[in-house]
């Protein structure tokens, strides 16, 4: 029986998703909490990749097993104990069954990575020093300017070929993404809205993409690229330019990974 798992992540204390050697990842940690529960030797397969420091909200997963000895919310509190703090888990149900359509045709079994049909990633900036967004958020001393990012945005939008923004070493098939939203706006943070923390306007940024699929490290090149605009550096005409037949080296610095949130997949 297939069963779908959501939680969500701290990525500080990871290396990122998948299994590497010697590392501490998140899919291991999970593998061996439901191997322990169960019993058993389980193998998770994720919605997809986060790279080292990344972190995850409602992150989604499947795995096989016999019927649960468990009701879900047993099953949930008891891996949950055994899991680190840095990882919740919040639901689990049984997989949809594959569908046999009238022409005789057999469907796929329902796959966490890939049976989804986008995923949303926002990521975080702050211009003013605050201790209590530093985890997750990239502190930057100079302003910019969101309207100049937010017209180079329009470039990203639609099918198109993104290697320009996709680290070495990937392994796609290809590097063509549908991108369906990517915006910047301003926002404020809880501890600044319940608790009085000091907030000007435009202290807190967040930059928002979802697309049918990312490359490895594209929602941080591509935010990099973003800053260089939003200071001036670069023409909003860059990104359209880059994507038209630049490479990686002709793009921004990849930024921090800590600020980055995988935030929802859909399905």
């Amino acid at each position: 029986m297939r069963y779908i798992l959501t939680l969500s992540y701290d990525g500080s204390s990871f290396c990122g998703w998948q299994i590497q050697p010697s590392a501490p990842t998140v899919q291991s940690c999970v593998q061996d909490a439901l191997s322990k529960l169960l019993g058993k030797d389980i193998s998770v397969t994720g919605a997809g990749r986060t790279d080292t420091g990344v972190n995850a909200i409602n992150y989604v997963l499947h795995f096989d097993s016999d019927p649960l000895p468990y009701d879900a919310s047993l099953f949930i509190y008891k891996l949950n104990a055994i899991l680190p703090s840095g990882v919740a888990v919040h639901g689990i149900r049984t997989a949809p069954e594959p569908q046999r359509p009238a022409d005789g045709s057999f469907s796929q079994d329902w796959h966490a990575r890939y049976s989804a049909t986008s995923r949303e990633y926002h990521y975080f900036i702050h211009f003013r020093k605050d201790p209590f967004i530093e985890r997750y958020s990239w502190w930057l001393r100079q302003p910019l300017d969101l309207e100049k990012m937010n017209r180079a945005c329009a470039a990203l939008i639609g099918e198109h070929d993104f290697s320009c923004f996709e680290k070495k070493g990937g392994n796609n098939a290809t590097s063509i993404c549908r991108v369906s939203e990517a915006r910047w706006e301003s926002y404020v943070p809880g501890h600044a809205s319940l608790l009085g923390y000091p907030c000007g306007d435009g202290d807190y940024i967040v930059f928002t993409i979802r697309a049918n699929r990312f490359l490895r490290n594209m929602v941080r090149a591509i935010v990099g690229s973003m800053v260089e605009i939003g200071r001036g550096r670069r023409p909003e005409s860059w990104i359209a330019e880059l994507m038209e037949g630049g490479s990686r080296s002709d793009a921004g610095e990849s930024v921090p990974g800590k600020a980055l949130f995988l935030s929802k997949v859909g399905y």
